[in-house]
């Protein structure tokens, strides 16, 4: 059985390669809570452009209400660079044709890892289009999300795109814990389902019962 990678030392020692340096980071964003920490810590690096392309948040109301929860984030929060945001139309269709025959599969199932990986390739094409250096995902703050699948999944679209992918487990160091602590200093809508529609009806039958 091979070792457990730990990708936030990964994480540490490319940081430490960028110096003095101010290189630009595209960053996928899925929601304001999970990017409260992620820019806490990466705004002392880089450049940040978010990307909101989510096509899997459901229904278009709280799409919206998503993006405005980040613009109101980044205008709260006294962050280092400036962040530039980047959203991306909703598209709900692209979601739905990917998950044909996985509706009823859990979390972290081969359905979270096909919508993980659509939202990934997006990323790293909107990263060269941006000629930015790097592109990572909020997706590994959270404990409901495979971390080891997205950072293989951001490897291999490194080498597809030939754009440096940044590999994190932003849940490290108490950071799913301190966005929860942003999440309540600003006051941030914390939703209670990962945003697809399938998600949503496990998290109202949980709600019943």
């Amino acid at each position: 059985m091979s070792a457990k990678i730990n990708y936030q030392k990964i994480l540490e020692s490319e940081l430490k390669k960028i110096g003095n340096s101010t290189p630009k980071l595209l960053l996928h964003s899925c929601c304001a809570p999970c990017s409260s920490y992620v820019l806490e810590y990466l705004t002392e690096y880089f450049e940040i452009i978010l990307y909101y392309y989510n096509p899997n948040i459901y229904p278009e109301k709280e799409y919206n209400y998503r993006l405005e929860e980040l613009k109101r984030l980044i205008n709260a929060m006294p962050l280092k660079n400036k962040i530039y945001i980047t959203p991306s139309e909703y598209n709900p269709d692209c979601f739905m044709k990917l998950s044909e025959g996985l509706e009823e599969l859990p979390e972290r199932g081969l359905r979270c890892q096909k919508c993980i990986m659509q939202r990934l390739k997006k990323t790293a094409e909107k990263a060269v289009e941006l000629n930015a250096d790097y592109f990572t995902t909020t997706l590994t703050i959270s404990p409901y999300k495979d971390s080891e699948y997205i950072n293989k999944a951001g490897s291999e679209l490194e080498k597809e795109y030939k754009i440096k992918y940044l590999f994190s487990d932003f849940k490290k160091r108490e950071g799913y814990k301190r966005s929860i602590q942003l999440s309540e200093q600003y006051n941030l809508y914390r939703q209670n389902f990962c945003g697809c529609i399938y998600s949503k009806k496990i998290a109202e039958a949980q709600k019943s019962v």
